[in-house]
């Protein structure tokens, strides 16, 4: 008999490692088969490969000698909870923008269509059901302009929009023609005309902000172009225009412009967008500019459409009085100057102001004693803090050609450039060497996923997740037209590293894994999480975290989770109670890295079925 952890143990550690990553080949080849159908008819095929595989998991690969000699604990070999399905009324349930609970918070300011999440005895515990007949969304391009009407049934928007070109109808379907109320003959003739003046072509202008988005059918359209747009509106009367939006494969957030900071980094976007998004930008001293012109990047451009641009033209059409719309107007251009923005166009009814590149560069900035500038505290420190009129401070820089905070070079040689902040020294305790090496591992990790879940980088997996997102590797590694990826940076990282994700042109927004994400059920297609329950040990509960990843991930949805082997056990146990096939994988290192890899794949089930359907 082998002594474990001598010679013959290390050969069957390897041989079942091999039979492991085999299992999971073959798993996925199947799943991709019926993926393709849309149909979810593939989970008793799934279960049968699984079974035919033999693979033993977790029970047998003993760690004892190598890191531990409790052997494994009772927990592990406790009994699977079960979790059952919720009502179908809760099909498209947004716990923190629940409209009933919305219903208790003031108006003012849109206080109401921010997040408002329930408190731990409210949270629900059971599975958020797809509505009946949900099929796997078209493939991109497709899904751009075709959504199934059984994945988001609202015809709202066909009747209050109709002549605005949003969305149609048509027969089992909802047909997107890219129109806007701002471009009623479509996103790509206005993209060519704000071309005209920005430069979206080469590269400068990579990641974009939509406020009031809509169906996002700009940010849509900008992606052939290589920008990627995050995308925001509030759930309100236009029920599902962000559901829409990611069912066609365009990133999106349930999101407004309230009382709290937008949850991303200063210096984020080359380009903010608001076409006749309704937002009150002259109000409350500016304070919605300002917070623009916090994450807006030094030099990059402020886009306005609709009113109160060219009111001279417009008012009758817009039913306001011409005091009205004039005084709007200069109380923007008022602000606007404060900003130290310049305007660069105004054409009909959109105009452009484009940032200054730094302070020094701003001259009636010294002259105006009246600028109230915020404190020098965090910038990105802005998780529930409440929005202030004030500007935002910029780095400092030595000349007034230097753009403040360092210079970015256009896309793609920015996704693998040094980020300035990192460059500069503005992430404490991150060096340019530590990036360098963690791109590195990142690179080696997808190849290791590539591996096993054949269909990674096909394109199979349009909305894609990443909850622990640290620089962005993940992200880099797998940048393709194909797909896009959310970068989600924790707000209880020591570190926060999300403007280097953005200096990397791609998009990301902080959040706090403790509460529901600000989206609608079954928006991504793949979910990454890498040692995110490490980090949340003794935060929150696990079992919520996995029933949020649940919530928003896709039937027939794909996760990879790496983490140390006795955290992925607790998790193992508990995917295998949500109607998750699951298969645990080495480190690419080898077996006797504590680091695993745990890939599951959500069944296909519907509301109103108690059993997953086969």
């Amino acid at each position: 008999m082998a002594v474990k952890g001598g010679p013959a143990d290390s050969r069957t550690r390897s041989t079942v490692s091999i039979c492991i990553v085999i299992g999971m080949c073959v798993f996925f080849y199947i799943l991709g088969a019926w993926q393709k159908s849309g149909f979810g008819k593939g989970d008793s095929i799934a279960l049968e490969i699984t079974k035919r595989t033999d693979c033993t998991i977790l029970p047998n690969l003993s760690f004892d000698t190598h890191h531990s000699k409790q052997g494994v604990s009772s927990d592990l070999v406790s009994p699977v909870k079960k979790f059952k399905p919720c009502p179908d009324r809760f099909t498209d349930y947004t716990p923190c923008q629940d409209q009933n609970r919305a219903m208790k918070f003031p108006r003012e300011s849109m206080n109401y269509r921010e997040r408002h999440c329930p408190p731990q005895k409210e949270k629900l515990h059971c599975l958020v059901p797809a509505p009946k007949g949900y099929v796997a969304p078209f493939p991109w391009p497709k899904s751009r302009d075709y959504v199934p009407f059984a994945n988001c049934p609202y015809k709202s928007l066909t009747v209050e929009k109709a002549i605005q070109n949003w969305v149609q109808y048509e027969g089992n379907v909802f047909r997107f023609p890219g129109g806007g109320t701002q471009f009623p003959q479509g996103a790509d003739k206005y993209i060519d005309q704000l071309a005209s003046v920005i430069p979206i072509a080469n590269g400068t202008v990579r990641t974009a902000l939509d406020t009031g988005c809509g169906v996002a059918s700009w940010g849509a359209y900008l992606l052939k172009r290589n920008v990627l747009a995050m995308s925001f509106a509030p759930r309100d009367s236009h029920e599902a225009q962000v559901q829409f939006a990611l069912e066609r494969g365009v990133p999106a957030v349930i999101g407004v412009l309230g009382t709290i900071k937008l949850p991303y980094p200063s210096r984020a976007f080359d380009m903010a967008h608001c076409s006749r998004c309704l937002i009150p930008w002259g109000i409350n001293d500016g304070l919605y500019m300002m917070e623009v012109d916090r994450v807006l990047r030094p030099g990059g451009y402020w886009v306005l459409s609709g009113p109160p641009i060219n009111w001279k033209a417009n008012y009758k059409g817009w039913q306001r009085t011409k005091e009205d719309l004039e005084a709007e107007q200069n109380k923007i251009e008022e602000i606007a100057e404060l900003l130290c923005w310049e305007k660069v166009s105004e054409k009909g009814e959109t105009a452009i102001w484009r940032k200054r590149v730094n302070t020094e560069s701003c001259p009636s900035r010294h002259e105006d004693s009246t600028v109230q500038m915020c404190e020098p505290t965090n910038a990105d420190d802005v998780w529930y803090k409440k929005m202030k009129a004030c500007v935002t401070p910029l780095p400092d820089v030595e000349n007034p050609s230097e753009v403040a905070g360092g210079a970015i070079e256009p896309f793609p040689s920015r996704l693998n450039a040094i980020p300035p902040r990192i460059a500069n020294g503005l992430i404490p305790g991150v060096s340019s060497q530590a990036y360098e090496k963690d791109n590195k591992m990142w690179k080696k990790h997808v190849k290791a996923y590539s591996n096993v879940n054949k269909y990674l980088l096909t394109g199979r997996y349009r909305n894609i997740m990443d909850m622990n997102a640290g620089f962005g590797g993940f992200a880099a590694a797998i940048e393709s037209q194909k797909s896009w990826v959310m970068n989600v940076v924790p707000t209880i990282g020591k570190i926060a590293t999300l403007g280097a994700v953005y200096e990397r042109g791609l998009i990301g927004i902080y959040h706090d894994w403790c509460e529901a994400f600000s989206t609608y059920p079954r928006t991504y297609d793949l979910i990454h999480a890498s040692g995110l329950f490490t980090l949340y040990k003794n935060k929150c509960s696990m079992e919520d975290i996995l029933l949020e990843m649940d919530r928003i991930l896709r039937p027939e949805g794909a996760v990879i989770m790496r983490d140390d082997v006795d955290v992925l056990a607790k998790v193992d146990k508990f995917a295998q109670g949500m109607r998750w096939n699951t298969k645990l994988v080495d480190h690419e290192d080898g077996p006797l890295v504590r680091e695993k890899v745990l890939y599951a794949v959500k069944q296909y089930w519907v509301g109103g079925n108690q059993t997953a359907s086969a």
